[in-house]
Order: C-alpha cells, then sequence, then structure tokens
C-alpha cells in the first residue's frame, strides 16, 4: 500500500522524501513502514532529494526566472534539506541571476506604460517578488532604463543603485 502511494505520487512528479513522507501520514501509513519504505526508495534512487533540487532550481529559474531566495524558499517548503539546497542554490551564480533580471525587465519593459518613476518602481516590485535582492534589482532596471529611451535614460541617471539598495535593506 506505501509503495503503491509513493509510485503513483512519483508518478505525477518527482518529489522529495518529505513529500512523500506527509503523503503516506496522510494516508494513515505508520512512521515505521513509511521509513522502510521510504529508505528502500533512497538506496535504490528512486528519491533523490539533492537531485530534485538541482533539477527545481533550474527548471524555476530558467522557467520562471526566480531568483535563489525565492528558490530557497520553495525548496525548504518542499522539505528539502538546507545543505541539500544550499548546494542546488550554488549552482546559481550572482552573474547568472543579475543577468536573468535584466532580461525580466527587458521583457516587461517592453510593454510597460506611464511616467518612469511609475515604471521603475513596478519593475522593481516584480523582481522584488521574485526574490531578487533589492541592489541586483534597482541595478537591472535602471540600466534597462537607461537602454530604452532619453527620457528613460535622465530618470535612471538620477538614481543611486547602491543607496536605495541600503534603504530597501534597512526597511525589509
Amino acid at each position: 500500500m506505501a509503495r503503491e502511494i509513493c509510485l503513483r505520487q512519483l508518478a505525477v512528479r518527482p518529489r522529495t522524501r518529505a513529500e512523500l513522507a506527509g503523503s503516506l501520514a496522510k494516508k494513515g501509513i505508520s512512521d515505521e513502514v513509511s521509513a522502510q519504505v521510504l529508505d528502500r526508495y533512497d538506496e535504490v534512487g528512486i528519491i533523490d532529494d539533492a537531485a530534485f533540487a538541482r533539477a527545481w532550481v533550474s527548471s524555476r529559474h530558467n522557467g520562471r526566472g526566480l531568483a535563489r531566495r525565492a528558490l530557497a524558499n520553495e525548496l525548504r517548503q518542499r522539505g528539502v534539506d538546507g545543505e541539500v539546497a544550499s548546494e542546488a542554490l550554488g549552482e546559481l551564480d550572482e552573474e547568472t541571476e543579475a543577468e536573468t533580471a535584466r532580461t525580466l525587465v527587458d521583457r516587461k519593459l517592453r510593454t510597460a506604460r506611464g511616467e518612469p518613476d511609475a515604471v521603475f518602481r513596478r519593475l522593481v516590485g516584480m523582481l522584488a517578488r521574485k526574490g531578487y535582492p533589492p541592489g541586483v534589482a534597482i541595478r537591472a532596471v535602471k540600466d534597462a532604463l537607461a537602454a530604452q529611451s532619453a527620457e528613460a535614460a535622465e530618470f535612471a541617471e538620477q538614481i543611486d543603485a547602491d543607496a536605495l539598495a541600503e534603504a530597501e535593506g534597512e526597511r525589509g
């Protein structure tokens, strides 16, 4: 019964050990039986939290543009061990994160309407919701605005990214 529950869950999508343990507990499977089945699946490689974490980070960063902070939170919610999560997140460096932030901003900027300061706030907010640190978000938006138009460039010149990031850090 426990094996069937696990295999059904894994047929839908990869799962962490903690997710499977939660499913088994909900179905009334004893902790002892649950541990035996999960240990066996661990041994044979059917469940592998490290592989899950690497795949999750790659997929969610490339697909949704999520930053390390948001990804760490998602992994924690799925029961991935902190050390395993850190290792998977280590594959995503600051440069890649900054490039992704800029790509997201460029994509949104094409359809953005309004005054430069309102556009600036909306874009920084969008990146913040995706887990980007204030400095990265502000710099990406400032650079994108500067490249967009003369009016936006003039606005961007007045932005002190480091000072704003510090102010955001104090508030956060």
